[in-house]
């Protein structure tokens, strides 16, 4: 066994019953979608990497440091993406959804990749589902998206977490805003690597988490306080719409976010029990995205949320979010004749949309009891030969130990109903 192979570092396998949890809250979290006209896309887990690296950003650390690049065989240079943003707009142009009934409300779901340092909740192959409203700027589309990734938390039953909020302006005053910032930052104590991306995008330098670098920008000026009166006034309705929707937020003037094509509303989900890593999702809306993907100058907004420190974070708080068993009826069998009885009767219970399951592999009765208790089913229908000759099972419900004897004819109509 000194040679078996193992999953890759940063990554990890999803099994039962863990797994129950994992698909309980991604279902969850996309159900408010479904509610609200939102269609399901899929896009390839590799891009050609131009994708990212004009769409994400060159001066963020996903783009410089963490994506997973690669040469094909006919020399092309792709990478898994280390988000679904970008590939969803690439799908968005290319089969020119901007020529349809805007705006085009799409999800996804599935794994990305990025090369980070591994650790509680930030691993190189994680989840996200992930939400764009593409082709028309509205702040009231900003704040249903918001409003939805709040429901969909809500939904798990997680209560310890804040939305932060923001707005990140436009092309009316971020290039007022930059040389302002710039000049601030030269007069800073900064090594040569943040300098370089703050000549890139000085925002950058904002998100720098090292404790020496935020202590030096605590009167660094806030975008917020320097808006136009155009993107002040998306804001202030934004925030309007929010609390009519009754989504509560906390003002976050310092939010920045990973990824360079943010603009105007930007915002975050922060969990309180998580630590380091407490963001749980996040998003914004990316008016010149498309146009650097070679699009039409159309806007858009959106979000992802990460599956599994949404997980982490409904553990903090003591959620149990797994879904209960999917199996109501088991079936235990004794003798070859009760064997082919048992294999035909789950057969007609699944049929008929009943979750059943047998015991396989030739266990003696102590051996399948262990079995159906470990398949968490309601009921568990137990029949030997000599049942089948008296022409009667055993049905015992688990929650109460009581256990009848139930007609052969009638065994499939009652389990049925007491499903």
């Amino acid at each position: 066994m000194s040679d078996i192979q193992r999953a890759p570092k940063g990554t990890f396998d999803r099994l039962p019953p863990e797994s129950a949890a994992y698909l309980a809250a991604r279902d969850t979290l996309v159900a408010p979608l479904l509610t609200a006209g939102y269609g399901y896309v899929e896009t390839p887990v590799f891009e050609e990497t131009a994708v990212f690296s004009r769409g994400v950003g060159e001066s963020t650390d996903v783009v410089s440091k963490e994506m997973y690049t690669f040469a094909d065989r006919g020399g092309r240079s792709l990478t898994l993406r280390p988000e679904f943003t970008a590939g969803v707009m690439r799908a968005f142009i290319e089969h020119r959804l901007y020529a349809g009934a805007l705006p085009a409300k799409l999800w996804t779901v599935g794994s990305a990749f990025r090369y980070e340092r591994p650790q509680a909740g930030r691993y190189r192959h994680f989840t996200q589902v992930s939400v764009e409203a593409l082709g028309v700027d509205d702040p009231a589309l900003d704040a249903e998206l918001v409003a939805l990734a709040d429901a969909g938390f809500r939904g798990l039953g997680l209560a310890d977490y804040d939305l932060q909020l923001t707005s990140l302006g436009d092309a009316t005053c971020r290039p007022q805003y930059r040389e302002l910032l710039t000049s601030f930052l030269a007069g800073l104590d900064l090594d040569e690597e943040t300098r370089r991306r703050a000549g890139i995008n000085p925002l950058r330098v904002l998100d720098d988490k090292r404790p020496e670098v935020q202590a030096q920008l605590v009167d660094a000026p806030l975008l917020v306080d320097h808006l136009s009166d155009s993107t002040k006034a998306h804001y202030d309705a934004v925030r309007q719409h929010l609390s009519d929707l009754g989504v509560t937020w906390v003002e976050a003037p310092r939010l920045v976010r990973g990824l360079d094509y943010y603009t105007k509303t930007t915002f975050e989900f922060v969990h309180r029990g998580l630590g380091a890593q407490a963001s749980i999702g996040g998003g914004g809306r990316y008016d010149g995205l498309s146009a650097a993907l070679g699009g039409p100058d159309v806007s858009g907004i959106g979000y992802a949320v990460g599956v599994d420190r949404t997980i982490l974070a409904a553990q903090a708080e003591g959620l149990d979010i797994a879904v209960t068993s999917g199996i109501d009826v088991f079936v235990v069998h004794l003798g070859e004749e009760a064997k082919r009885f048992a294999v035909g009767l789950v057969g007609q219970l699944r049929a008929a949309g009943v979750a059943a399951d047998t015991v396989y592999g030739g266990r003696g009765l102590k051996g399948a009891m262990k079995a159906a208790d470990r398949s968490g089913a309601a009921r568990v229908v137990v029949v030997g030969d000599r049942d089948l000759a008296e022409g009667v099972a055993q049905v015992k419900t688990m929650a109460t130990g009581e256990q009848v004897a139930v007609p052969l004819t009638e065994l499939a109509d009652s389990l049925r109903a007491s499903v």
